[in-house]
C-alpha cells in the first residue's frame, strides 16, 4: 500500500461514518479534546473536517496558504451539513485519485513536506476520527481490515514520533491476542475498554 491508497481508504472510512450521522446528532456536545474550539458540538467537528477536505485540492495543486487566502473560511456546511460535506469530500477524493508525485513538495500551515507525508498525516487523522465519531454516536463500526493493515504498515513505525509531537495520547495495554484493529487503536491510545 502507498500513501495515496491509505488516504483514499481513510477518507472513505470517514465519509462512511459521517454519512451515518443523523441531523439531530450534530448538536451533541463533542469531546473537548477533539477541537480547539471551546464546547464543540459534533457539527463543529464536521465543520473542521469539511475545512480540512476543502484544502486538499489546493494543497495538491501546490498552492500556499497565502494564495488560497480565506477561500475556505466561514460556514462550509450551510443548511445541509452532511450533503455539503459530501460535495467537499468528493472534490478532495477526485484530487487524490489522479497520478500523483508523492515526493513533490507541498505547502502546509506547519511547513513544507513531501506530498506522501501530507497524505499520511491526513490519513491518520481521518481514520482514527472515523472510528471515534462512530463510537461517539453509538455505531457498531470497525475500520476496514485493509485500512487497519495499511495503518499498521505506514503509520505504525511512526506512532512514537507522532506521540512525541502530541498527536496521540499514551498507549493502552490490551491482551496479546487482541485483534489487529484493537491493538492498533490501543497503540495510538484510542481503544476504549
Amino acid at each position: 500500500m502507498n500513501q495515496q491508497d491509505l488516504f483514499l481508504m481513510s477518507d472513505a472510512a470517514l465519509r462512511e461514518v459521517i454519512d451515518m450521522v443523523d441531523a439531530d446528532q450534530l448538536a451533541l456536545a463533542a469531546p473537548a479534546d477533539w477541537s480547539r474550539k471551546p464546547n464543540p458540538s459534533l457539527r463543529d467537528i464536521l465543520a473542521y473536517h469539511a475545512f480540512d477536505e476543502a484544502w486538499v485540492p489546493d494543497v495538491l495543486a501546490g498552492r500556499t496558504a497565502e494564495e488560497v487566502g480565506t477561500r475556505h473560511d466561514g460556514d462550509l456546511l450551510g443548511d445541509d451539513p452532511i450533503g455539503n460535506y459530501g460535495e467537499i469530500n468528493d472534490a478532495a477524493t477526485e484530487a487524490v485519485t489522479g497520478d500523483l508525485d508523492l515526493a513533490r513538495t507541498v505547502h502546509l500551515s506547519y511547513g513544507d513536506f513531501p506530498l506522501g507525508d501530507y497524505l499520511v498525516h491526513t490519513s491518520t487523522y481521518r481514520a482514527f476520527q472515523a472510528w471515534s465519531i462512530a463510537k461517539f454516536i453509538g455505531l457498531d463500526y470497525s475500520l476496514p481490515d485493509a485500512l487497519v493493515d495499511g495503518l499498521w504498515e505506514i503509520v505504525g513505525p511512526q506512532i512514537d514520533g507522532f506521540r512525541a509531537m502530541g498527536v496521540f495520547p499514551p498507549e493502552i495495554t490490551v491482551p496479546d491476542d487482541a485483534d489487529a484493529e484493537t491493538r492498533l487503536l490501543a497503540r495510538v491510545g484510542y481503544w476504549v475498554p
